[in-house]
């Protein structure tokens, strides 16, 4: 029995065997052959078909040769890039300069008339308050501090209602309205009412002109209505905006201390941290910060800034905030040895030349101080008292209230009492008056730029997201300090407030016109901190779900985090530096969604703004790039075809400038400028150059309107052909539409709302851009997938000669269907049916329509055009199919193009949210209920002024503080990363190829052939053989780049070379310190006091 068993297992092991060999040599000869010739010759009629199809119906070669016609009668000129980066700023510095003069004219006003004004404490005065005007109460009547106040729709405004006869006032909701102090300051500024006006007759292109007071009201002009929140409140303040405290302060260094012992806890640790946010956000990229935390040892809410100050720039502020709030209370406070730490850091940075090199000081945020500092004091700050202290008590206690006005006031520094979270605004705000003495004191008006940021607080904003480009939706201010004149308060140095002026970055960069840098040629604006203020590049949108919001560092965002191919930083160090000169730079560019690398070898000029703190720079791309032709016609020739039905300009350019008188504003560009031309509007200023340059193209281009045109009356256009269009550098287009709308595929496709492929001020058309990086004649072709919509794009350039230099012209191009391509390419790429098959193994005839093939068309960056699965056209190739991509990159087709993004979005791994108590007994669910309710009744009670009640205004306020600092933090989805992801490239060398990939129990061939005279490649692969499972999708998705934490720490506290204001005003020998702060005039009721302790101390 065991030999009969042994033999039947030892059999059935041989037929195994045998049946594997057999399906293995069955395999063997079933193996597909795709004949390359076969490929080829499909690939060689296509390339005929489609190119006799696409020069038809675009006339790319009639345009070619009506430009080879007046070679004769052009010039082209080389760009002298150092000429020009002279030329665009000096028309900059031209343009600042006269919104510094308007600012000034302002502050002078502002300054007379307080000068002249005794103040009056039962002044009487109805203003124009911008949240009651043209409001009617239940009764119809208007609302007080309202009344009619006639708004107009104003195109230079974005499209704001405005009244630009008027200023008005917005007013907080936390600051009373009526207020003596307030009444008369407002009375004060109405001086400035005539001066807005002068200022917006003298330079129109001004735009909003405002004044901030101290006291905390908004004067803007033009007057506007003003929008609260959901909540009914006007949080904005003024006083919390960069433009007012950089122009109240000097550069600072600021360590800001607070004490988390056990007495902080419950609401006064709220207070503090509130307290600490609010000190963070007064501070601006020109200053530097660290946050200490202290009981009985000192401990840095970020170690990784241990002994040191990093600067306050919007990512460092916004980490100190989310450490801020994982803080918690314990033990016994110290704060002798937190003390002695801080002017230790703050000591050695000034020795060492780091930080602000101008003002220091120390925000103490505490409920007690019991310890002697006198000794501290004496090693540390006296007898100069360079480092100023401010004391912060938080709560209702006021026991140690002489100890911190004692430290605040023998430090020339100030004291203040914050007993609710209503109470912090104002509080803290009192540092910045204290550090503008000296520059108030020596009449110091230095005028400050600020960085680039959105203004959010205009109701249009989100609106302006989706129209404009996104670089170009920031804005700059320029402002300047008010001061009292007044002899008797010299020594206080009494702040009044701050002037300024908005200045939309795009009208700078218009004075750099695209047409001058071509078209990879851009221009852009940097910081004295190295930090972005225009680019083509900076992106600072994302997109959270279906809505576009400011990323959380979009105005902090570095040089070299843009131009990152500028690896040693020696672009950046030179404009920081406000240098002039050059620097060339081979560099990776992107194109289309960033899906498409280009090589670029850019040539960089840079020079300082003067009298501002910023710097220019320009580039001109090598080749085509800095290289421009002029041509020359008639005005009377050019006029005719310039008013030709098929030809637009770039809508966003500026051919004459339409915003100087307002009865211009309502003309588009190419109508203002054929009435310029035609002598109707001879007082607008024009570009003469372009205009020229545009008159020109009109003539050179009219025949594509007659060429088209004869094509749609006397030839039958074949279905799927949709548009023919060209571009000229000069911004100038011609469309023609060969299907009406209802019969388009392509609805949005060059129409106003399709920016990517039209001239604006922030690029070229992505076709444009396509074309010229091409061999021009050649046709390039690409795949569109806008929402579920699909089309193919042809594109091609021209050029123009002469003396042995060939300049870009233009580019023409066709937008036709998938089905047009669809229908040519399957009847193509097919064996005839009387094919002899008799020597063939395996399928025979092969069409790209059966089921045993499949056949791809694909461009040369990797992306299906055609694909029998439309779902797949517009994909990349390498996630449709990872084996054969493989072996195309093996074999060299194709190149891998490492691609970085340093302004990328990623989802945040880490929740804040604390995942401890996940099992609750019923008692902690009772206590915790009891506990809210009974805590959030007190905090009500607690967070606003008893003694204000008469006061209306003081319930929205309490009721709005509560809701601003109490809501539950919501934990943003995506956070600021660095990313990178890859790009392919086709090398044009290698034309043809195929290969066997071992799949498994399969081989699966492919064959892949160039399409001569386009970008295209077609890849014919075996259909039955699955290698999904041996090679994966080859995706182009971004990869986080992961630091770990010394290269984190590393980043975060580097400090980059960067340029210093030029002014400090940090001491003045007639300062007055008297006026270093008092003690709050609210009390508190025992029966409150003692409940809040219950509450703060039951958990």
């Amino acid at each position: 029995m065991g030999r009969l068993g042994g033999r039947m297992v030892g059999t059935r092991t041989l037929l195994g065997t045998l049946g594997l060999l057999c399906l293995w040599i069955t395999a063997a000869q079933a193996q597909m052959k795709i004949p390359p010739e076969t490929v080829q010759g499909w690939a060689s009629v296509f390339s005929v078909q489609l190119r006799e199809f696409t020069t038809k119906y675009s006339g790319s070669q009639l345009l070619q040769k009506k430009l080879k016609d007046v070679e004769s009668i052009i010039k082209i000129v080389d760009l002298d890039g150092r000429e020009l980066v002279k030329d665009f700023s000096d028309e900059i510095e031209l343009m600042l300069g006269s919104k510094m003069k308007s600012v000034t004219r302002l502050a002078e006003s502002a300054e007379d008339a307080d000068l002249y004004h005794d103040f009056n404490a039962s002044l009487q005065f109805d203003y124009y308050n911008s949240m009651m005007i043209n409001k009617a109460d239940d009764d119809g009547n208007s609302m007080d501090l309202g009344g009619d106040f006639p708004l107009e729709e104003n195109e230079h405004f974005n499209k704001l209602p405005v009244n630009v006869l008027l200023s008005d006032i917005q007013v907080p909701t936390n600051v009373y309205n009526k207020d003596p102090n307030i009444l008369n300051a407002i009375y004060n500024s109405e001086a400035l009412n005539d001066v807005f006006i002068g200022n917006f007759q003298k330079d129109p292109t001004l735009t909003w002109q405002f004044f901030g007071s101290s006291t905390g009201f908004f004067r803007i002009y033009p007057g506007i209505k003003w929008t609260p929140d959901s909540n009914g409140v006007a949080a904005f303040d003024c006083r919390n905006r960069n433009w007012y405290i950089q122009a109240a302060t000097s550069p600072k260094d600021i360590i800001i201390m607070t004490d988390i012992s056990g007495s902080m806890k419950g609401l006064k640790m709220t207070i503090a941290k509130h307290t600490i946010n609010t000190i963070l956000d007064t501070l601006g990229e020109n200053d530097f910060v660290n946050v200490i935390a202290y009981t009985d040892y000192v401990r840095y809410v970020e170690p990784c800034f241990r002994g040191t100050l990093v600067q306050a720039d919007l990512d460092n502020r916004e980490h100190f905030k989310l450490l801020v709030e994982d803080i918690h209370v314990k033990g016994e406070a110290k704060v002798k040895k937190a003390m002695k730490e801080a002017f230790k850091i703050l000591n050695e940075v000034r020795v060492n030349g780091g930080g602000s090199m101008c003002n220091q000081a120390i925000m103490l945020i505490t409920d007690g101080a019991m310890e002697d500092f006198e000794s501290v004091f004496e090693e540390f700050n006296w007898p100069d008292r360079r480092v100023r202290l401010f004391t912060y008590l938080i709560g209702r206690e006021m026991n140690f209230a002489q100890n911190l006005k004692w430290i605040a006031c023998n430090n020339k520094g100030y004291y203040t009492h914050i007993a609710t979270l209503a109470d912090v605004q104002e509080n803290v705000m009192e540092y910045l008056h204290v550090l503008s003495r000296p520059m108030v004191i020596n009449h110091n008006h230095d005028i400050i730029w600020t960085e680039a940021y959105m203004d959010t607080v205009l109701p249009n904003t989100e609106e302006l997201f989706y129209t404009k480009a996104q670089s170009l939706l920031l804005m700059t201010s320029v402002a300047m300090p008010v001061f009292s004149k007044k002899k008797e308060t010299l020594s206080h140095g009494i702040l009044l407030g701050v002037v300024g002026s908005d200045i939309p970055l795009m009208e700078v960069m218009k004075l750099a016109p695209r047409y001058m840098l071509g078209c990879h040629g851009y221009a852009f604006l940097i910081t004295n901190n190295g930090y972005i203020l225009a680019h083509p590049d900076l992106r600072p949108l994302y997109k959270d779900g279906k809505k576009l919001k400011p990323k959380p560092n979009y105005n902090s965002v570095d040089l070299s985090e843009v131009e990152w191919e500028d690896v040693d930083e020696k672009l950046r160090t030179a404009m920081v530096r406000g240098e002039t000169g050059r620097i060339s730079m081979d560099v990776r560019a992107s194109v289309d969604k960033k899906k498409r690398p280009l090589f670029l070898t850019n040539e960089y000029f840079y020079t300082n703004i003067d009298d501002t703190p910023f710097s220019f720079g320009m580039v001109l791309t090598r080749g085509h790039g800095s290289l421009r032709f002029i041509g020359t016609v008639s005005v009377e020739e050019g006029l005719h075809d310039l008013t030709s039905p098929d030809l637009t300009i770039a809508s966003e350019w500026t051919y004459c400038e339409t915003d100087i008188d307002p009865k211009h504003r309502k003309y588009s560009q190419l109508h203002v400028a054929v009435r310029y031309l035609q002598g109707k509007e001879p007082d607008i200023e024009c570009d003469e150059v372009l205009l020229q340059q545009t008159l020109f193209d009109a003539v050179v281009t009219a025949p594509l309107e007659a060429y088209w045109n004869a094509l749609i009356l006397n030839d039958r256009v074949e279905p799927g052909v949709e548009t023919a269009f060209l571009g000229t550098r000069s911004g100038l287009m011609r469309i023609t539409r060969y299907a009406g709308v209802e019969n388009r595929v392509a609805k949005k496709f060059l129409t106003e709302t399709d920016k990517a492929n039209l001239f604006t001020v922030d690029h070229f058309p992505l076709w444009y851009r396509l074309a010229v990086e091409n061999t021009p004649g050649k046709l390039f072709y690409y795949p569109v997938n806008d929402k579920g919509t699909k089309f193919i794009v042809a594109t091609t350039a021209v050029t123009v000669s002469s003396q042995g230099k060939t300049a870009m012209a233009g580019a023409i191009g066709l937008q036709f269907s998938l089905d047009w391509l669809e229908k040519r390419f399957w009847a193509i790429a097919k064996q005839p049916s009387d094919t002899d098959c008799s020597t063939t193994e395996g399928v025979c005839p092969l069409s790209c329509e059966s089921g045993d093939l499949n056949c791809f068309l694909i461009d040369n960056n990797g992306f299906i055009i055609l694909s029998k699965d439309r779902n797949e056209v517009g994909r990349f190739f390498g996630e449709v199919d990872g084996s054969v991509m493989a072996s195309l990159i093996k074999m060299g087709m194709y190149k891998k193009v490492s691609l970085y993004d340093y302004q990328a979005m990623c989802k945040n791994a880490h929740h804040h949210a604390s995942s401890a108590r996940n099992l609750l007994s019923p008692f902690y669910v009772i206590g915790a209920i009891i506990k809210w309710i009974f805590s959030n009744a007190l905090m009500f009670i607690l967070d606003f002024n008893i003694c204000g009640l008469w006061h209306s205004d003081y319930f929205v306020d309490a009721k709005a503080g509560y809701h601003t600092s109490h809501k539950t933090k919501k934990v943003e989805a995506l956070q600021p990363c660095d990313t990178a992801y890859p790009g392919f490239m086709y090398d044009e060398s290698i034309r043809e190829g195929n290969s066997l990939i071992k799949c498994g129990r399969c081989q699966k061939m492919f064959v892949v052939q160039q399409i001569p005279d386009s970008n295209l490649v077609l890849v014919v692969t075996q259909a039955d053989c699955d290698c999904s499972r041996q090679y994966g999708p080859i995706l182009l998705e971004p990869k986080e780049i992961k630091y770990n934490a010394t290269v984190k720490c590393n980043r975060m506290k580097s400090q980059k070379i960067r340029r210093r204001p030029q002014s400090c005003h940090a001491y003045h020998p007639k300062e007055s310190t008297k006026d270093c702060g008092g003690a709050s005039s609210i009390y508190l009721s025992l029966s409150l006091f003692s409940a809040s302790l219950l509450v703060s101390h039951w958990t």
